[in-house]
């Protein structure tokens, strides 16, 4: 083939492709004018309505989807965990409190160094089991 049939068989191609361009543009242009056309004031209406039913019926299992109440429950989760956690560690300061009476009346009665032995021995495991509870209140997010 020599270049000058190269080059003709390209302006055909060339011209092809524009006869199609205009042919979907004309296509095109009577697809708006008639979809105008169909959509009446009563055809607007029930169109609303319709899409109106329908996303009616998909809203709660897009919701039930989203995780909105998996969210919720995992937030209620987390609050009553530290609550307990709280609550235990209220539980552990009066411990220290009566570990701390239960020493003071040791070393009036079983000598002094046998009473303050005791007394601190009684506060470091409070204090061992407070820091317990305030560690499970911190890891459920949670201030104790």
């Amino acid at each position: 083939m020599r270049f000058e049939q190269l080059i003709k068989k390209v302006e055909q191609a060339e011209n092809a492709i524009e006869a199609n361009e205009r042919r979907v543009g004309a296509d095109l242009r009577q697809l708006k004018a008639s979809w105008k056309a169909a959509w009446t004031p009563g055809r607007i209406v029930l169109a609303g309505l319709g899409s109106g039913f329908v996303l009616g019926l998909v809203e709660p299992g897009r919701r039930l989807a989203s995780g909105s109440n998996a969210m919720r429950l995992m937030s209620m989760a987390t609050s009553l965990v530290g609550l307990l956690a709280g609550t235990s560690a209220h539980a552990a300061a009066e411990e220290a409190g009566s570990a701390a009476e239960t020493a003071a009346v040791a070393a009036d009665g079983g000598g002094v160094l046998g009473g303050v032995a005791a007394g601190l021995r009684a506060e470091q495991l409070a204090s061992e089991r407070i820091a317990r509870a305030a560690e499970a209140a911190r890891a459920a997010g949670a201030e104790p």
